[in-house]
């Protein structure tokens, strides 16, 4: 009688009976060897650090460089932060040895400069969980929105419910500007998505058992809680800040705009204050000073100018022109742009204002017309000239007007 060779039973007793060289191997044998598989892979997969694994901030920096055009101060702070995180998770442990702080950060600046594309590269090289959340969406617990708990489920989720290495994750809290207090006096009413939402963010931030709820929300009441410590979880923040320059020039006493200046004013680069933010402005912009004082790293981005925009188009390992190279390539299409082409995409990026995030949208109102009618055309070769894009920016800009009206 046929039987399996590791539990011995027959082939009336089990669903499946599969046939080897010389001997048999029911389903639910199977089953239990491939989840004996998925524990040893999730116990070695990846999240344990070495030292000969470790990248120095350079190459982390050299890293970012492939992809992230310009923010060299930013990459700097970002690179060694992360570091400095790999770092503390090798340090071993020793009563009489000093401990390591984590130093989480802080990144202002303007909406397409590069805060969330830094934040996601990181993430392609990283060798620990990583997970993006949006500020925008937390609420105080018991108000329609998410619990700030549900920060710590998408990193259990990045980690694929491996607790122990979500606690040596890294978190990157995008829109955090958008939790800022309505004025710099404390709150008289409730403020649920605002100072209610920083002040629970301390105890995420300073490094606490957190009762994370596995499946997140308020959907599943009775879901048993996963704890997770967050004492070595690096978080990064970022945000746009608009018109914390105001903040800032008021605390240098200097004008934004007007001809009262004087010699002591002029010391200032008034096009771009955010290089001379502190804590302070953070604090009058809205944010609680206990949250700014577990955020000690504080850094911004510069705006974009006219060459470093240029640069992003064609120069990073997955810039916009080369994906769409690519994608004319894969219908045996030969895709050029003219130089005056890019000159111009340049430009009107810069007069919309919306920094490299701009780019894409341009060139896909550009593109769009190309990518619906060549695949189907006999044409091998398709050169974008600066009338060409001209014409078809003007046309959707006079819909949309047509369309207002």
């Amino acid at each position: 009688m046929d039987k399996c060779s590791f539990c011995g039973r027959s082939r009336e007793d089990v669903n499946l009976l599969i046939a080897g060289v010389d001997g048999f191997i029911c389903d639910s044998c199977i089953e239990q060897a491939h989840s004996i598989l998925e524990e040893d892979f999730k116990s070695n997969d990846g999240f344990n650090l070495e030292d000969d694994k470790l990248l120095k901030p350079k190459e982390i920096n050299d890293f970012l460089n492939q992809y992230v055009i310009g923010q060299d101060e930013a990459k700097k702070f970002i690179s060694v932060a992360v570091y400095n995180h790999y770092k503390r998770l090798l340090q071993k442990k020793d009563e009489n040895d000093i401990e390591i702080q984590k130093s989480n950060i802080i990144l202002v600046g303007e909406t397409g400069t590069g805060k969330t594309l830094l934040a996601q590269t990181i993430a392609k090289m990283l060798q620990v969980p990583f997970t993006i959340v949006d500020a925008t969406v937390l609420t105080e617990a018991g108000y329609v929105g998410e619990d700030i708990e549900s920060i710590l489920t998408r990193l259990l989720q990045a980690a694929e419910y491996n607790v122990e290495a979500a606690e040596k994750g890294i978190v990157f809290i995008d829109e955090i500007d958008k939790i800022a207090r309505k004025s710099d006096n404390p709150s008289i009413t409730r403020d649920v998505s605002g100072e209610g939402v920083q002040q629970g963010l301390l105890k995420l931030l300073e490094g606490s058992i957190i009762n994370v709820p596995p499946q997140g929300g308020r959907k599943h009441p009775d879901q048993k809680m996963i704890p997770v410590n967050t004492k070595n979880i690096l978080f990064i923040c970022g945000g746009a800040f608009d018109g914390i320059e105001r903040k800032i020039a008021n605390r240098l006493n200097t004008q934004v705009v007007g001809f009262n200046a004087t010699k002591e004013k002029e010391a200032f680069d008034q096009s771009h204050l955010l290089q001379y933010i502190s804590p302070s402005d953070l604090k009058s912009f809205g944010l609680i000073p206990e949250i700014i004082g577990r955020l000690p790293v504080l850094t911004y981005l510069k705006p974009l100018d006219k060459k470093v925009l240029r640069n992003i188009l064609t120069e990073p390992k997955n810039a916009i022109i080369k994906q769409y190279i690519k994608l004319f390539e894969m219908d045996e299409i030969q895709l050029h742009f003219e130089d005056d082409t890019l000159e111009y995409i340049v430009e009107k990026a810069i007069e919309f204002n919306l920094g490299a995030r701009g780019l894409r949208s341009i060139c896909e109102t550009i593109m769009m017309d190309a990518m619906y009618e060549l695949p189907s055309s006999e044409e091998k070769t398709f050169k974008v000239s600066k009338d060409y894009a001209s014409k078809k920016l003007e046309s959707m800009n006079a819909q949309n007007l047509h369309i207002t009206k």
